[in-house]
């Protein structure tokens, strides 16, 4: 659960709203209703397919990739231990934990992005940390197989690495 002290609202919307971290004044998507494993938060859609990706998109094909709608979604920060994931085949945000008010929405960057435009290391700081993000390109199928991926990522993996 995060404290609320060391956070600025600047957005609510519904089940979720955009808060700022003080401390290094980053943006985020916090939960304002609790959810289940398996709980749909919320049906995306996308403002724009682009051919190539940016830190703004989801990747949903081969030289697709989408601006996600509702915009504020975009806020959801990577983790290596995720709680959600955006099922680009629904196109809907899908719990993968059980959230309580007042958490953080994470995504795994890798399971939606096969190669990114812009690669960072991960601070997460939790056993599980990758390290490196760049993609699920550049993971082993070993780690690859602990997170749930899109179908798109799925089948890239198994065309490129035999996952």
């Amino acid at each position: 659960m995060s404290n609320n002290n060391q956070l600025k609202l600047i957005s609510a919307h519904p089940n979720c709203e955009v808060k700022q971290h003080l401390s290094n004044e980053q943006n985020g998507l916090f939960a304002t209703a609790s959810f289940s494993k398996g709980d749909i938060i919320i049906d995306f859609g996308s403002s724009k397919i682009v051919s190539t990706p940016n830190y703004l998109t989801v990747q949903i094909g081969e030289d697709k990739h989408i601006h996600l709608s509702p915009e504020y979604l975009q806020y959801i920060n990577h983790s290596c231990v995720p709680n959600v994931l955006f099922n680009t085949a629904s196109m809907q945000l899908e719990c993968l934990t059980d959230i309580a008010i007042g958490d953080e929405l994470f995504f795994f960057y890798p399971a939606t992005e096969w190669k990114m435009s812009q690669v960072f290391d991960c601070h997460c700081g939790k056993p599980a940390c990758v390290g490196l993000i760049q993609g699920a390109s550049e993971l082993t199928v070993e780690v690859l197989r602990k997170y749930k991926l899109t179908d798109f990522i799925k089948s890239m993996a198994q065309k490129h690495k035999g996952l």
